[in-house]
């Protein structure tokens, strides 16, 4: 038994206890041998088999018993990959290194990301370990080996540090070196192209027999050698890489096979070994048409991940930092730190993430949020780097710098989702790794089977278009071929005709756009998998508060129990009707809700929670001296409890009141009012000091807008056949007034739901056999997102990495939860079509070349065609809108 020992950096031990914590977990796994952590160190070892157990089932075993393991992400890109059995090669040969944890590569992008364990392995391992399995990567200093025939090499990255730069010369040297090829190959090849036109086309009319007194077949073999060995090299040396170094065939064994066929053939035929016609315009125009191909491939690969690239130029390259004094410097933008002040002029970019310390713009946020409209910034509000300043002077407070900004969160996350496959794609991958052997046994078994009965194949097919009819000898008869030499052309087409090269680009090719599609309209899938799921989802389950509505309540009503008569006119904190009422009545009511609003925002001045902050906000605007609380203790789901100048105060439901005993009836048709307009309304009570029991004062209540698009969105999803409910902590009345405003069936709400019940809530639905998308704020919503079948977060540009979540929404808007749906299902169409396409072209030719009704270089110009034309068709996707096209789509559906 062969075992690996693994030595981690632990986080978030804070004793012994866990340290064995930590160890008991590791050491439960089936496969590990033993599991010894040391908390004076923060380290751990592990020693287990491979075979049994991963490194990454260790990693989610420490993090599932509550703590952490220090790993490193890179993201490493790649050349000479030619198929999806490539980049199967590289992944393997990257898992194989100790110290990985796991490795996603991507034929369509070149790149592999890398999850590693830092004490383990390096980086320059990882590039090794590629270069061993035969391929070219480009180490962080933008080097590469070129793959030994003028290629540079691509990217490879250190954590989130993406060197672009690097990355991009090495697809530009690719894509050059590619054009080079063919240019080179096509101008040798142009004459064997006549040749074979005169041939087939014209009776060889033209083409005499001698040129310069040299046979015509030796000037063929004289402008076909050297296609052969330039254009083919790369062919031969992957071949032999894919099958001697990595045991298995892919792409470039198919092209060799085909090529080496034809054009062997064709020297055997010219030195008099075999009988027959030679065919070296086939050996060599397949070669051109395949690296004709590659270049238009290189060059849709650059095209397609274009629009990352554009977001990283948006970046700000100086920033305009400002002293105390007001002093004014330019610096370079990686000289900012967090806390720099920046002066932000109108048509200049934001340098980075900031919040407005000083001066109102508006700022145009389109090229993170998709939002076109400007949208105003004043004192406070935050901003995202690489915005536009539309028209006025700012001076923004750097919040996050470097790889922390909203930009290179977008650009990591996007990268993320197109390293991380839909189950599709796995599908697709486990039919590339069978279909290389599968089409080389189909075409060695119809050579087989033409070579032996091609009289009776010859009965099937009436007539032979290129070849005429084949004969019953080893030689030529009346015009035909002999049976071996057709037998070797069904051999060559067989082959060429079926590379997997379309069914590997299918699905990453539109998943590498679909993601970027997203990004561009403030939609962050988490990867790959997320954006094949999002469509299915059948029930969307929104929290209230800053999801449905604004999440930024105020404070709205101050009712003092007995002094308001329950339906009489309530007071609204801080507003003219309070001024009025305060002049009618001589102060006395006035005087009875201050006092209500004054113990009330006393005692919630030790909260965080949005509804404490308005009531405190209200509080303060109405000029009233508020204590600081003596004491202070949050009751989770049910309002606080605090003492304020010695007596203790409660703010909060009627269960909080009911359990220190005093009866909140009085204030039970007020409450109900307040909440039946879809307030949250908070009973106040005082228990004196040394008093057996307590008094209720009043209540207090708080107002949430809900969003304009909410009910909308709600209506979209409808449309959709999408089942749409509401989970909320709020009271059961607050949460039917909301829904009722936006649309949802009040038997699809859940209220009065614990933040810790949430996610068993969002389990209950799925038990039902619902797709749940579940939809917060990523905060006390976390866990969630983390069970639903796609986590959805609702947030601000500011903060777009939420690691609970599937999918982040860059917009406070819930249309994008529509829009979020529509990018996936659009996406799958896609990848649909391009399976079909692939699969269809396969299906269709592979029984075409079989029966010898196909001529190798026009089965290799159509294989060469199939990928361009998955490309091609990926790309087109670019300029979908996922409001204006999915409408048009309704249309034509209809």
């Amino acid at each position: 038994m062969s075992t690996r020992t693994a030595h981690l950096d632990i986080t978030g031990m804070s004793c012994a206890n866990c340290s064995a914590t930590v160890g008991d977990a590791v050491a439960s796994l089936d496969g590990v041998s033993r599991a010894d952590a040391n908390y004076a160190t923060d380290e751990a070892s592990v020693e287990y088999d491979p075979e049994r157990t991963s490194l990454a089932a260790i990693y989610e075993a420490i993090e599932d018993a509550g703590y952490g393991a220090v790993s490193e992400t890179v993201t490493v890109a790649i050349t000479d990959m030619s198929c999806a059995n490539c980049a199967d090669a590289n992944r393997d040969a990257i898992e194989a290194v100790d110290g990985v944890i796991e490795a996603d590569v991507n034929y369509a992008t070149d790149e592999a990301r890398v999850r590693y364990n830092p004490a383990d392995t390096s980086l320059s391992a990882l590039y090794d370990a590629v270069e061993d399995a035969g391929y070219s990567p480009v180490r962080e200093d933008g080097s590469g080996d070129g793959g030994g025939d003028g290629g540079e090499g691509a990217d490879g990255t250190g954590g989130d540090g993406s060197d672009e730069s690097a990355r991009d010369a090495a697809r530009n040297a690719e894509i050059r070196r590619q054009r080079r090829l063919t240019l080179f190959g096509a101008a040798l090849s142009a004459p064997l192209l006549f040749f074979m036109i005169d041939a087939l086309l014209l009776g060889g009319a033209v083409v005499p027999d001698r040129v310069f007194g040299v046979g015509i077949h030796w000037v063929a073999f004289a402008l076909a050698t050297p296609v052969q060995v330039v254009l083919g090299r790369p062919f031969y040396r992957n071949s032999y890489t894919a099958l001697v170094t990595n045991g298995r065939a892919n792409m470039d064994v198919l092209i060799a096979l085909g090529s080496t066929t034809a054009y062997v053939y064709s020297v055997a035929v010219l030195l008099d070994l075999v009988a027959g016609s030679v065919y070296f315009d086939t050996a060599a125009l397949i070669l051109v048409f395949i690296t004709l191909g590659n270049y238009l491939e290189a060059r849709s690969k650059g095209r397609a991940g274009e629009a990352l690239r554009k977001l990283l130029e948006m970046e700000a390259d100086t920033a305009t930092l400002v002293d105390e004094d007001g002093d004014e410097e330019e610096v370079p933008l990686d000289e900012v730190a967090v806390g720099d002040r920046m002066k932000v002029r109108p048509g200049e970019r934001v340098p980075t993430d900031g919040v407005v310390v000083e001066g109102q713009s508006a700022v145009d946020e389109s090229m993170v949020t998709g939002e076109s409209v400007p949208v105003e910034k004043t004192e406070g509000d935050e901003v995202v780097g690489s915005t536009v300043n539309e028209n006025g002077l700012l001076v923004v407070e750097a919040t996050k710098v470097g790889a922390d900004t909203a930009l290179q969160q977008i650009v990591r996350t996007v990268k993320e989702a197109q390293s991380r496959q839909p189950d599709i794609q796995n599908l697709a991958d486990r039919i590339s790794a069978y279909f290389v052997p599968a089409v080389i046994a189909n075409a060695l078994l119809w050579g087989v089977v033409w070579f032996l009965f091609p009289e009776t194949l010859a009965a099937f097919v009436d007539r032979l278009p290129l070849w005429g009819q084949v004969a019953g000898g080893p030689a030529p008869v009346g015009g035909g071929v002999s049976v071996f030499e057709f037998a070797v052309v069904v051999f060559a087409s067989s082959v060429l005709i079926a590379c997997p090269c379309a069914l590997g680009l299918a699905t990453p090719a539109a998943t590498m756009v679909g993601t970027t599609i997203g990004a561009r309209n403030g939609v962050l899938f988490k990867g790959g998998d997320v954006l094949e799921r999002t469509k299915d989802v059948d029930t969307v389950v929104f929290d209230k508060t800053g999801t449905l509505t604004r999440g930024e309540m105020e404070l709205t009503d101050v009712v003092a129990v007995g002094e308001v008569p329950d339906g009489g006119a309530v007071v609204e904190s801080g507003s003219e009707a309070a001024a009025s009422e305060d002049a009618a009545t001589g102060d006395s009511t006035a005087t009875a809700e201050e006092e209500v609003l004054r113990l009330a925002a006393s005692a919630e001045r030790g909260s965080e929670h949005p509804l404490a902050r308005a009531v405190v906000d209200g509080g303060e605007a109405r000029g009233l001296d508020l204590s600081d609380p003596e004491s202070f203790e949050n009751v989770p789901g049910h309002g606080v409890r605090a003492t304020v100048d010695g007596d203790e105060v409660l703010v909060g439901n009627r269960k909080l009141l009911r359990d220190a005993g005093i009866d909140p009836e009085p204030a039970a048709e007020t409450m109900e009012r307040l909440e039946r307009e879809g307030k949250t309304a908070m009973l106040v009570a005082r228990v004196p000091a040394g008093a057996d029991g307590g008094e209720l004062l009043g209540v207090v209540a708080d107002a949430d807008t809900v969003k304009p698009s909410a009910a909308e969105a709600v209506s979209q999803l409808r449309e959709r056949g999408v089942d749409v409910m509401l989970i909320t902590g709020d009271n059961e009345r607050t949460a039917r007034a909301v829904a009722e405003r936006v649309g949802i069936d009040p038997g699809n709400v859940r209220a009065e739901v614990l933040p810790e019940d949430k996610s068993d809530a969002v389990e209950t639905i799925q038990d039902e056999g619902r797709k749940a998308m579940m939809v917060g704020d990523g905060v006390n919503d976390a866990p969630a997102l983390a069970v639903a079948y796609v986590g959805t977060a609702i947030g601000s540009g500011t903060d777009v990495a939420i690691e609970a979540a599937d999918v982040t929404l860059m917009r406070d808007d819930p249309l994008d939860v529509v829009k979020a749906i529509r990018v996936s299902d659009a996406t799958l169409r896609k990848i649909k079509q391009n399976l079909v396409w692939a699969l269809g072209y396969n299906t269709a030719m592979i029984p075409l070349a079989s029966l010898g009704l196909l001529q190798p270089a026009l089965a290799a110009g159509a294989m060469a065609f199939s990928s361009v034309s998955v490309l091609t068709n990926s790309l087109l996707f670019r300029r979908y809108d996922p409001d204006r096209d999915y409408a048009l789509l309704g249309f034509l559906r209809r």
